[in-house]
């Protein structure tokens, strides 16, 4: 069976058990659970904590695992990542008080509260900074008020917490980060060839549901003098699906559309004088 490493619990746990549910995965039904086995599908759920399972599968003890990229980076462990999945997306940043520091370089020499020290340590080392580097498991903000250190290195996604607390961030993102699979290092190299089949079938299920999330279904009926004008704003992935209608002069056209732009490509399509446009929701695809 194919092992594969899930988070259990935090802001990866719900999305990644709700992807793999879409792409057709036995998922636990309490959150008690450490362990599921999906027959069918001949795969094996371990529910771990998401800091842990990049040194999981970097052991081999695990094939592949979803977990964090800035979790995957602050590990160090051995693992790498092969499919990024588009959710729980962070930036890391520097911020301290204002006025205090104004450049990266400025950190020379200055201290560094945060929880991911091993993001911080590659990203100091990276830029040829020489700072030190306190770890605190949560609520870093605090530590500059308190005196611990001078500067602070976490997750910024709005500012507000960093505003409240009379912080400003500094020079450019350290690193973004969103949900990843990852497996071992080079994990592919002499894999067992029917492990190997079950990695990239996981992988192509996890990008079917990617493409669904992304894209809907258009279909439509156009003039035949408007069908060039019409695929010139659905082309679909590779072409659309053209077929003649019963009323002579009319064809229907069908093609994939990005979700974000439907409703402007309707419009488009409603001013050169398609009708009867409709868009449905893709389930599940392959590409």
């Amino acid at each position: 069976m194919l092992r594969i490493a899930v988070p259990n619990k935090g802001s990866l746990s719900g999305p990644a058990a709700e992807m793999l549910h879409e792409a057709g995965y036995q998922q636990r039904r309490e959150s008690k659970e450490l362990r599921i086995v999906d027959p069918e599908n001949e795969v094996e759920f371990f529910y771990l904590r998401p800091r842990d399972i990049a040194i999981y599968v970097s052991s081999g003890r695990l094939d592949i695992g979803i977990t964090g990229r800035d979790l995957l980076v602050d590990s160090g462990a051995d693992a790498e990542e092969i499919l990024a999945l588009g959710f729980a997306r962070s930036t890391f940043r520097y911020a301290t008080k204002p006025g205090t520091v104004h450049t990266l370089a400025d950190l020379n020499g200055r201290t560094v509260a945060t929880s991911y020290e091993g993001i911080v340590g590659k990203h100091l080392k990276d830029n040829g900074i020489d700072a030190s580097v306190v770890h605190l498991d949560g609520a870093v903000e605090t530590a500059i008020e308190l005196g611990v250190a001078e500067v602070i290195a976490d997750v910024v996604e709005t500012g507000t917490s960093l505003r409240n607390a009379g912080l400003e961030v500094i020079g450019d993102p350290i690193m973004k980060s969103e949900a990843v699979v990852i497996r071992r290092t080079n994990g592919a190299e002499g894999a067992d060839e029917n492990v190997e089949s079950k990695v990239q079938q996981f992988l192509r299920r996890l990008q079917g549901v990617l493409v669904a999330r992304t894209y809907v279904m258009m279909d439509y009926d156009c003039r035949v003098e408007q069908l060039e004008k019409a695929v010139a704003l659905t082309p679909g992935l590779e072409s659309p699906t053209v077929s003649p209608l019963h009323n002579e002069g009319w064809v229907a056209v069908r093609a994939m559309v990005p979700a974000k732009e439907a409703q402007r490509i309707m419009d488009d399509l409603y001013d050169i004088g398609a009708r009867a446009i409709l868009t449905t929701a893709i389930h599940a695809c392959r590409l």
